[in-house]
């Protein structure tokens, strides 16, 4: 299945002095790539929710923090797409450190597609053919990976 990756910056008070990375922005990484991905397959979600009144909901997320992140790093975030269901997505997710490689974190998110009713309320929808596509089709920028840790890949 198909791989995104972005890096970022650990910003002020994302960490604590130890390096050790608040879990709310270990998700916050994740989503953040998550919701570039889609801008960059032509599915922005802001768009989906005033144009199309659909969205994706965070169903379940499962994060662990594995090593440091200090104020300043550079950071991997990759994200790679497990598994697709008629409404689902299953992502995986890691982020490592860009200079060293080493593991700072590590998750499991699955999203829900949704239609927002008219009330507010969510329903689960199928997710159409041409948002399909075009996360299946989605190039995985094998060019731009840094060669010093391919494994930091291996989700």
């Amino acid at each position: 299945m198909m791989m995104y990756w972005r890096e970022l910056t650990v910003n002020w008070g994302e960490s604590d002095p130890f390096g050790l990375v608040y879990y709310p922005r270990m998700l916050s990484w994740f989503n953040d790539t998550e919701h570039e991905l889609f801008r960059r397959i032509g599915y922005p979600i802001d768009a989906m929710i005033a144009n199309n009144r659909t969205t994706f909901v965070m169903g379940e997320v499962h994060f662990r923090f594995i090593g440091p992140a200090a104020y300043g790093d550079s950071v991997l975030s990759i994200i790679k797409l497990q598994k697709m269901g008629t409404s689902t997505l299953h992502w995986k997710t890691r982020c490592v450190n860009a200079m060293s490689g080493a593991s700072v974190c590590e998750g499991l998110g699955t999203r829900v597609y949704a239609r927002i009713n008219e009330d507010g309320s969510l329903a689960s929808a199928v997710i159409p053919d041409d948002m399909r596509q075009a996360l299946s089709s989605f190039d995985e920028f094998e060019n731009l990976k840094p060669v010093d840790f391919e494994s930091a890949f291996d989700l």
